[in-house]
């Protein structure tokens, strides 16, 4: 039944390919969706498009909708993989900046400092977040904010001398 559109579409036939889709997608989103995924439509939109860039692939011109199923079905499970990586990820970077809150500053120091820093002009700030709070060369901050090396220097100095200031130095 879709040897012939399949073989049009492989030719080049973009309406033969469309009318493959209109066949094909109500029952590709539905098998996905209660498959599990939620993002049913996404993932059969991509199935479609891989399988008109690989249809000189399949083999069987009559086993379209087999072979669009199972696109779908590896590029899900992909996604389902790439979705736990990245939550794993983000739990990961969570619990790391949970264990680096609770080693950092006592929460009134951290505001102070946070406001201080809001107290320099943008420029200098950057300059004194990069370079000491993140710990960047003057040479990486500068051409990182696009500044000559000299200006990055003395901002950093400026802008300790004022957070100091601030704060009140501890030495």
């Amino acid at each position: 039944m879709d040897g012939p559109l399949v073989r049009a579409a492989r030719d080049g036939s973009q309406s033969a390919f469309a009318r493959l889709v209109a066949t094909h997608e109500r029952a590709l989103r539905g098998f996905l969706r209660k498959s599990g995924f939620s993002d049913a439509d996404d993932i059969a939109q991509e199935a479609f498009l891989a399988a008109w860039s690989s249809l000189d692939r399949l083999r069987d011109d009559e086993g379209f909708r087999a072979w669009l199923f199972g696109i779908a079905w590896r590029k899900a499970l992909d996604q389902g993989r790439a979705a736990r990586r990245a939550a794993r990820r983000d739990e990961a970077w969570r619990e790391e900046q949970a264990a680096e809150a609770s080693r950092e500053a006592d929460p009134a120091d951290r505001l102070a400092l946070e406001a201080a820093l809001a107290g320099l002009p943008p420029d200098q700030r950057a300059c004194v977040i990069l370079c000491l709070g993140q710990g960047w060369s003057h040479g990486e901050a500068a051409e990182t904010l696009n500044l000559p090396l000299g200006t990055v220097k003395s901002h950093v100095n400026r802008g300790r001398e004022r957070l100091l200031a601030v704060l009140g130095d501890p030495s």
